[in-house]
């Protein structure tokens, strides 16, 4: 039996004759509503079915890609700075302690002195020391990393580069700054007292500079203490002496641009990454300008965060935050391998207060010494464990958070921030060389940070 005659017959018991125009008008209501939504339904189907066929590429016309000006960067310098920060998981789950690692091996010259180089060659030319495509040249004695950063700046802003280095540092770096057409001379390693000194050397090549050129007069203009500006001409004819070629002396060691590039950048960086939520810092020295800068500015928003010192064998700074005496025990006669710091640990380390160290000894307040065994331990350990291939410098900063976390008996969750100087690409033919350490007697032993955590 269909429901329509049952549907009608109850219709029709309800109403009586002078009632069947509302009826009427009822079932027009139906029939209508039944249409509309047959209808509303069809075409939504209809729609959906037509966006479905123009979200295929073949109906999008080709267009050019669209860039922002706030997303293209001015030359290889725009890449410097703004590093992120990086949890490193296997130790900071260890030890229930947040480990961040500011990862400045990212930055284009592939560490953290592009910060320094950069802000060192601003600021000489904001001051009128050098300008840009005159034949300049810029001389600076470095273990690596800061001839390689200023190499591949200067060539950006068209001035010559001469890099003194030591002998015995990693070849990677030599091979890096002759890729970048830099020329280098390689001095024996020997205290700063000798005039032969890779620092003192620089300079005097730096003083020097006119004597090489065409020009019969050599002249040293005034600079800020430390830095050599030696151009050629007359000197009672300033004018003249603009376009002339300049050898410029950077000095990073005593530069304050150094203490500058970390107090304006890497600092404020490390202040927003964390929203404020520090409760050390951790950093070797070897020029003092990272520790100084970033610590002074972290101390400057919250003077309750500790500033630490991470400090490889053969380095004075640990001997001199301890116990106010820069020595270290392998500096005693006949015990002393090497002149500047007795580690196969570059980049970090220095038995002598340059003016950035001094900025930097009121805020510090502890220190860490790292071994040979335990740099190159947390090294090969965050590689199994991170996938991390670190430098030196970075292995033994890693190290120094691990013991700060112990000796404070941290474990919910405070945070230690770090820097990560650079990657281990600019030490296989020592750090990371096994053979090279074996011979050495430094044991490669991951199980080091295993017992420590």
């Amino acid at each position: 039996m269909s429901w329509w005659p049952t549907i009608g017959n109850i219709l029709s018991s309800s109403y009586k004759p002078s009632s069947q125009s509302s009826f009427r008008h009822l079932l027009y209501g139906i029939i209508l509503g039944f249409s509309l939504s047959w209808t509303s339904t069809s075409l939504a189907l209809f729609f959906r079915a037509r966006r479905e066929r123009l979200a295929t590429h073949d109906h999008f016309e080709p267009r050019p890609i669209e860039l922002r000006s706030d997303e293209v960067l001015s030359g290889v310098t725009g890449l410097i700075g703004n590093t992120p920060l990086i949890r490193i998981n296997s130790l900071s789950d260890a030890l229930g302690v947040e480990i961040l690692g500011k990862a400045e091996f990212l930055n284009p010259g592939g560490s953290v002195k592009d910060r320094v180089a950069l802000r060192m060659i601003d600021d000489a030319e904001t001051v009128g020391l050098l300008h840009p495509h005159t034949g300049s040249r810029i001389f600076e004695g470095t273990v690596g990393s800061t001839g390689i950063s200023i190499a591949t700046i200067a060539r950006a802003r068209g001035y010559d580069v001469t890099i003194i280095m030591p002998d015995d540092v990693a070849e990677e770096k030599v091979k890096a700054l002759h890729a970048l057409g830099a020329d280098v001379e390689r001095v024996r390693p020997t205290s700063i007292v000798d005039k032969k000194q890779y620092v003192n050397v620089a300079r005097q090549r730096a003083i020097d500079f006119g004597k090489h050129s065409s020009f019969d007069k050599p002249h040293v203009l005034q600079a800020p203490p430390s830095m050599i500006v030696s151009t050629t001409g007359d000197e009672e004819k300033p004018e003249d002496l603009m376009d002339k070629p300049r050898g410029f002396f950077a000095d990073q060691f005593e530069n304050r641009s150094n203490h500058d590039a970390h107090y304006d950048g890497t600092g404020p960086e490390i202040w927003r990454q964390t929203s404020g939520s520090v409760n050390a810092f951790v950093s070797g020295a070897g020029t003092g300008g990272t520790v100084a800068g970033t610590g002074r500015f972290l101390k400057s928003m919250n003077e309750d965060i500790i500033v630490v010192i991470s400090d490889p064998e053969g380095s004075g700074l640990y001997n001199k935050i301890k116990h106010g005496v820069m020595f270290d025990y392998k500096e005693s006669e006949g015990t002393k391998r090497r002149h500047q710091v007795d580690t196969v640990v570059e980049g970090i380390g220095i038995n002598r207060l340059t003016d950035n160290i001094s900025l930097a000894l009121p805020i510090i307040d502890d220190a860490f010494r790292i071994t040979d065994a335990e740099a190159v331990a947390m090294s090969r350990y965050l590689v199994q464990h991170d996938g991390l291939f670190l430098g030196s410098s970075s292995a033994c900063n890693l190290f120094a958070c691990i013991k700060l976390a112990r000796k404070m008996g941290w474990q919910k969750g405070q945070t230690i921030v770090t820097i990560l100087c650079d990657s281990g690409n600019r030490h296989y033919s020592k750090f990371w060389n096994d053979e090279y350490l074996k011979k050495a007697g430094i044991p490669v032993n991951p199980g080091l940070v295993t017992e420590l955590l």
